[in-house]
């Protein structure tokens, strides 16, 4: 792999020894590209969203990432009603910390939206109140963006919010927004109340006062 590597790579060459280093390849394509721009293109006119930022590493990934971007602002032409720009990667996790308020819909390869999405999350409370939509073609998937955590499982202690908006997530892609709006609303005043809430959203994690799963799941019920 090194012998070929050296032979054929024009940005390259590696001079360690057989078992010294670790390859791995970069496979972006132009039909994957344009497939999950135009997504977010859709789904920002869908939702009244105003602005589409595409994430990359263009400035040395020339190839892979510079493909991205190519494509990024080629499909971003035919949606001259959503504003458009690009973000180096590393410049975007500085850009969400200092200021998040400008930016509304990023679009970006699976590496950069695992990180960026646990960054994101952090910003708002942790993974805790993150719900996760995956959704392709013909059916969609909703899930906390945290998984299953199985070493919670019956211990009533864990952050409900997650998984219940995951829950409000499939109700706009189902086209139920008035049942979606009640739904974020009410976590939202529960959250915003501070009292029948997780350990987690307290200001001190150990507050004795946090409510567990069931108290909190039943709060925002009473909110609705």
């Amino acid at each position: 792999m090194i012998d070929y590597v050296n032979q054929h790579s024009k940005s390259a060459r590696i001079k360690s020894g057989k078992d010294e280093t670790g390859i791995t390849i970069k496979s972006i394509s132009v039909s994957a590209s344009d497939r999950i721009v135009r997504c977010a293109f859709d789904y920002a006119r869908e939702n009244g969203r105003k602005k589409v930022t595409a994430v990359h590493k263009a400035n040395i990934l020339k190839f892979s990432d510079g493909l991205f971007l190519e494509v990024s602002r080629q499909v971003a032409k035919e949606y001259p009603d959503i504003e458009f720009e690009d973000r180096i990667i590393d410049n975007m996790c500085m850009q969400l910390v200092q200021k998040p308020e400008l930016y509304d819909v990023l679009v970006l390869p699976n590496l950069y939206g695992d990180l960026v999405s646990d960054l994101a999350a952090g910003l708002v409370g942790g993974l805790g109140v993150a719900p996760g939509a995956n959704i392709g073609p013909e059916g969609a998937v909703f899930e906390a963006t945290h998984g299953s955590a199985p070493k919670y499982k019956g211990q009533n202690k864990v952050n409900p919010t997650a998984l219940i908006l995951s829950g409000m997530l499939m109700l706009r892609y189902l086209g139920e927004t008035e049942a979606a709006d009640r739904l974020e609303n009410a976590v939202a005043k529960v959250i915003a109340a501070g009292k029948d809430v997780t350990y987690d959203l307290k200001p001190n994690r150990s507050d004795p006062t946090a409510v567990g799963t069931r108290e909190m799941a039943e709060a925002i019920c009473r909110a609705l």
